[in-house]
């Protein structure tokens, strides 16, 4: 049932143990990857005091990557085999030859060796479990009555994890002396992975709790083109219905009842966690899908496992909680829902969105180096002190290091650590250019006097300037821009400047300084900064590559929780999507 290794971390560690001390003196000690992930930002990159590239960047380094291009670079530090790699010093690895082609230039040791560190730190992210391994393709697609609304992304994801914890429930039944009776999905959306473990081959009862009422609506639509429930027809008399909505619209009662169908289909809906038992009475406890709406705030899942139970039985049910892509601290509200709720005997999560994570402790005595300006949502999130947020093991709230108890990691970096670095091909260029043209539009913002020129919280040094408070200051949100609006810079500045106009908290300002910009302006503008856009694309890389160890430590402090509850008596993850399609790919399983 469980994989071999309940982490899967690189084979050089000994065991679990091992890689996770090494991964918190690692992201604790390393200054460098500390200003990457979380200490830098794109937005500062041409608007600072200091030249940030010469800054972040050793010499010798910056004089290596002048050699190469940006894919030659992306090369390096994901993709080239290092053992094999001769350093600038003269010291190579064991087959001690050079790589072909444009990299063969002599990279300088250090820039090897912390390549090493943060590629020894990743989370293999691989396919290992058997299950979905050695599944032929066929197996991984759905019927096309139950795919409907998913594109190829989508079937992948659901059909692997369906297939996983179908198979993660069987091995259950197997080794434990229950069943699962009822999947619940935590945040199920349109309900896609529902849907499909409700639909054969499975035929799974399932309890989807989703917050959007709109969301429901459509899966319940979705429902009827999947088979699953049928569509009641309604009959009328039409003259009457004119006659009584007087020309307007209104839905009949008996209109309403019959948008929940009930009578021999499978999906039905409730309002929310605390309707009472008269509401329940009026839905069948037999069908496959249950809705619930509901805002989750945490793992309590009793008003949930009470519209389970019939009033006439004592059956208490088996609750396996899943959830696919769980954004922010919903996947912490999955895993405490394990020992929170003994009905619940295992839980299968895959997370994302690791930028909606709430922080759990405040900013530490000594602030960590970093390169950044003052940024009030940074201030505002660092001190949210969210019981809920990260981290949640006590070996990561309590781990000792220079800059004081606790692992931290600030809004920036949970950010970086959903990129997928390893996907990127030559036609993520164009990813480079909207970094590269924000930054531009950023030091006009600056020049121009929209923005006021960044100051430093804490410089540097890491010394923190008290006192500091930003929330008064309304911050700038571009958001994003058609495609074809980065064909060019002064297309970008025009439908930034257009959209910026139609935002009540920055209209005036832009107006008033922005009046009378010349298309020319701008074209010096992108003429007198354009050497900066490959130093941009650089620290850009190099931040993307190192958060991939943000994402891994966040994925291991979840399984660390698993570990120390007395509840859980086994605790593992694993990878089950293929990282090219999908690459939050990493399931955490606790089994209670």
């Amino acid at each position: 049932m469980a994989p071999s290794r309940s982490l899967p971390f690189p084979s050089h560690f000994a065991n679990s143990d091992e890689y996770v001390e090494s991964l918190l003196s690692f992201v604790a000690s390393s200054e460098l990857f500390q200003k990457l992930c979380g200490g830098v930002h794109i937005l500062d990159f041409l608007t600072q005091d200091f030249d940030m590239y010469t800054t972040l960047v050793q010499k010798d380094w910056r004089q290596f990557f002048d050699l190469l291009d940006i894919p030659d670079i992306l090369d390096l530090l994901m993709r080239n085999d290092l053992p094999s790699l001769n350093t600038s010093d003269g010291r190579s690895g064991p087959e001690d030859k050079n790589i072909q082609g444009p990299s063969s230039l002599l990279p300088p040791t250090s820039l090897v060796e912390y390549i090493k560190f943060v590629r020894s730190h990743n989370l293999n992210r691989c396919i290992k479990s058997p299950t979905l391994e050695n599944s032929s393709l066929s197996e991984n697609i759905l019927v096309r009555h139950v795919a409907v609304g998913m594109k190829p992304k989508k079937i992948h994801e659901v059909s692997s994890l369906a297939r996983y914890v179908d198979r993660l429930s069987l091995e259950l039944s197997l080794n434990y002396s229950y069943q699962i009776s009822h999947f619940v999905d935590f945040g199920s959306g349109q309900n896609y992975l529902g849907r499909a473990l409700a639909s054969p081959p499975y035929g799974r009862k399932i309890i989807a709790i989703e917050g959007k009422p709109h969301n429901i609506d459509g899966a319940r639509t979705m429902d009827v083109t999947a088979k699953l429930t049928r569509k009641k027809n309604l009959l009328r008399n039409k003259k009457h219905y004119r006659s009584t909505t007087n020309g307007g619209y209104r839905l009949p009662e008996q209109e309403a009842t019959s948008n929940h169908p009930q009578g021999p289909g499978t999906s039905s809906c409730d309002d929310d966690l605390t309707a009472t038992k008269s509401d329940d009475q009026r839905h069948d406890h037999e069908t496959n899908i249950r809705y619930i709406q509901s805002n989750i705030q945490d793992g309590n899942l009793d008003p949930v496992i009470s519209r389970l139970m019939h009033p006439s039985t004592s059956w208490d049910p088996n609750l396996m909680v899943i959830s696919l892509h769980s954004c922010g601290n919903l996947l912490h509200h999955g895993l405490r829902s394990l020992t929170l709720n003994p009905s619940v005997r295992a839980v299968a999560l895959v997370g994302c969105c690791y930028n909606l994570l709430t922080e759990r402790l405040p900013p530490p005595l000594t602030q960590q180096p970093t390169l950044r300006s003052e940024n009030p949502r940074l201030q505002r999130t660092s001190s949210a002190c969210d019981p809920h947020g990260f981290p949640m093991s006590e070996r990561f709230v309590n781990y000792n290091h220079p800059h004081g108890p606790g692992i931290r990691f600030n809004i920036t970096a949970r950010m970086m650590a959903v990129q997928a670095p390893q996907n990127w091909t030559e036609k993520h260029s164009m990813s480079f250019t909207r970094h590269f043209y924000r930054a531009l539009f950023q030091k006009m913002l600056v020049d121009k006097g929209v923005v006021e020129k960044p100051g430093h919280s804490e410089n540097i040094l890491g010394k923190r300037n008290p006192g500091s408070n930003l929330e008064d200051r309304p911050q700038i949100i571009l958001g994003s821009l058609r495609k074809q609006y980065y064909t060019s810079f002064t297309a970008y500045v025009r439908a930034a400047i257009a959209k910026l106009k139609n935002d009540p908290a920055h209209s005036e300002k832009i107006i008033r300084c922005m009046e009378g910009l010349q298309d020319e302006e701008i074209m010096r503008y992108e003429k007198d900064y354009v050497h900066k856009k490959k130093e941009l694309s650089i620290v850009w890389s190099l931040m993307a590559f190192s958060a991939g160890v943000v994402e891994s430590a966040i994925v291991v402090d979840r399984w660390q929780w698993l570990r120390e509850q007395k509840e859980v008596k086994a605790c593992w993850v694993e990878s089950i999507f293929d990282y090219a399609i999908s690459p939050r790919n990493m399931v955490v399983v606790g089994i209670r």
